[in-house]
């Protein structure tokens, strides 16, 4: 049974770091030091499970930036992603927040362009990666 929802950081911390860890420590080579960065508690968090597994992920800071999106390998292309970008894009509308931004891979700034994401800025590295920053307006 599928189920996505907002958290806190302190419940589902082990499901949050397991997705996160595969999908960016061990699939992407990013610094475990970079991916834990101690920002998480602060952040309002959506998670994905099917049969209480984790599959996706994704936090926003109470500024409206929205970070560390991830899907499991063997659930991509079934628009995971997208139900963590628009649970996230929920709760800025309930907490109030008018704008969301996010730094986007490069390789995945057409997925946050379809959800209505415009880049702006120049383009920029972080853990070894091109990025781009992107924004988008909450109404």
């Amino acid at each position: 049974m599928e189920r996505i929802f907002q958290t806190k950081y302190e419940d589902f911390k082990d499901a949050i770091i397991q997705v996160r860890h595969i999908v960016f420590v061990i699939g992407q080579n990013v610094p475990s030091e970079i991916e834990i960065d101690g920002k998480d508690p602060q952040c309002f968090h959506a998670l994905i499970t099917i049969d209480d597994t984790p599959i996706a992920t994704g936090r926003m800071e109470k500024d409206g930036h929205i970070g560390r999106i991830a899907v499991l390998e063997e659930y991509r292309g079934k628009h995971y992603g997208q139900k963590i970008m628009e649970k996230l894009e929920e709760i800025a509308k309930e907490e109030g927040i008018k704008r969301v931004y996010l730094g986007s891979q490069v390789h995945a700034m057409k997925f946050y362009a379809k959800l209505g994401y415009i880049p702006y800025g120049e383009f920029y590295f972080e853990a070894s990666m091109e990025h781009r920053k992107m924004e988008k307006s909450i109404h």
